[in-house]
């Protein structure tokens, strides 16, 4: 409820308010709108599993819920790149700014990042669908994730391993050798700054960013990089709780206390409803 609540709160006041002119709240609102969808697909499921011990789905429910899963885990990492992107060019290029983030180039940034999300699991999701299952029909996690679907397969799942292998090159590594090349062009060009003023308020336009993208890419990479073992699962069940459910929970509140404008934003939103009343 916190996490609905808070990324709701998050996309009411970004709409009801200026900020939805400015590039990077409109990312910012489609990022609260993703946190959304990824805690409405997997905690409902996780909360009964915890509290029954154990819960029934589908083949179809459970395919569908890894498919929005997976997508929504391509497009976050995807647009926290275009926000890394945007946050370059305001501070290292800041005159060219307001020509290069126009709102028709947000939108075609937004909805490639949504199409790429989808349609790269989608081949995934093809694959998994011509896998033969065997009788076990007990999956070892709190959600429908590959590796636990792939364990019932009685099948070869070599083809499904090494599409998912290269497909996951495109959507966490290189995503995120973009995101330090552009930090650490954001970081050399703070540090020329003479001013220390000027220095801590360049830094505080990207600080909220930064955070959201060292937890949401510290677990996924723990992820790909975790030895394969007979602990492997249980490492990925633990990791998995940091991208699914830690950090949907905080982005709204790392981007509501480090945020001046946000924190504004909610404060006229109510002020103008309480002189309303």
């Amino acid at each position: 409820m916190f996490t609905v609540c808070g990324n709701l709160l998050i996309i009411l006041l970004i709409l009801r308010s200026h900020l939805i002119h400015s590039p990077m709240y409109f990312f910012l609102c489609h990022l609260s709108l993703c946190d959304l969808l990824f805690t409405t697909n997997i905690m409902p499921n996780m909360l009964q599993v915890i509290l029954r011990e154990g819960s029934r789905i589908s083949f179809i429910g459970c395919f569908t819920q890894f498919y929005i899963f997976g997508s929504c885990t391509g497009f976050e990492c995807y647009l926290l790149t275009v926000m890394s992107f945007d946050r370059y060019l305001a501070i290292c290029n800041p005159l060219r700014y307001v020509s290069i983030m126009v709102i028709s180039r947000c939108w075609h940034l937004v909805i490639y990042s949504w199409m790429l999300g989808f349609l790269l699991v989608l081949i995934t999701l093809i694959l998994l669908c011509r896998l033969e299952f065997c009788d076990l029909d007990i999956i070892d996690h709190f959600y429908c994730d590959l590796a636990p679907i792939m364990e019932l397969s009685c099948s070869d799942t070599f083809d499904v391993e090494m599409e998912t292998l290269v497909l996951t090159n495109f959507i966490v590594p290189l995503p995120f050798m973009f995101v330090l090349a552009t930090y650490g062009c954001i970081f050399y060009t703070i540090l020329g700054i003479s001013s220390r003023t000027g220095r801590q308020k360049a830094f505080s336009t990207c600080s909220s960013h930064l955070a959201v993208v060292c937890s949401y890419y510290g677990s996924l990479i723990s992820i790909y990089l975790s030895p394969r073992g007979e602990h492997r699962l249980n490492l990925n069940k633990i990791l998995s709780l940091l991208y699914t459910v830690v950090t949907p929970m905080f982005n709204p509140i790392i981007y509501s206390l480090r945020n001046q404008e946000i924190r504004k934003a909610f404060i006229s939103v109510f002020k103008l409803k309480s002189e309303v009343e």
